[in-house]
């Protein structure tokens, strides 16, 4: 198992060519410590894990990992069908014209959904599918907890969750002194 920074994690989601709306996501805090850690889960990608932190509004730090190469029966069922929301991983545009393209895809979908009965998650799909996300799907988060799910895939990667504690408390150490940044 190979930790790296969080946002080559998010590059590893976004460039599998798996599926996009085949991700779930289950979130919430750390057990120990600042932060949060969640896990990022596709039938035909694996499993990955991260754990980050805001170092201040507009910063971001953290590490992750590929902690399974596929999602099996064991795991299934610890990544939620149906979350308490929805989640996407987008990729910035290149260019202006890109950006147009985008906008008007977007523009359209959101008048046809104003215009007839949708559900969130139809809704969900048709934007991420007009600005092109490469990962999106249920998820499962507490921003003030642990959801039941995390702790079960906790201990399902449990040498993995060590592994990653340890290298996520270096990152810490280094950008935070007595706690405050």
């Amino acid at each position: 198992m190979r930790v790296r920074d969080w946002q080559d994690i998010l590059d590893d989601v976004t460039e599998s060519n798996a599926d996009p709306g085949g991700w779930r996501a289950v979130g919430g805090d750390r057990a120990n410590g600042i932060g949060e850690d969640i896990y990022f889960g596709h039938p035909e990608a694996g499993v990955y894990q991260m754990k980050t932190y805001a170092k201040n509004p507009f910063e971001v730090q953290g590490v992750g990992s590929q902690v399974a190469r596929r999602v099996d029966d064991e795991i299934d069922p610890l990544f939620p069908e149906d979350g308490s929301g929805l989640f996407g991983v987008q990729q910035g545009v290149e260019d202006a014209d890109e950006a147009e393209a985008k906008a008007q895809k977007l523009e359209t979908v959101l008048e046809t959904h104003a215009d007839a009965p949708t559900t969130p998650k139809a809704m969900l799909e048709d934007i991420m599918d007009a600005v092109d996300s490469p990962a999106y799907g249920p998820m499962e988060f507490d921003q003030h907890d642990r959801p039941e799910r995390m702790d079960d895939l906790t201990e399902t990667f449990e040498e993995a969750e060590q592994l990653l504690d340890k290298e996520f408390e270096d990152v810490i150490e280094e950008d935070v002194e007595r706690g405050f940044y």
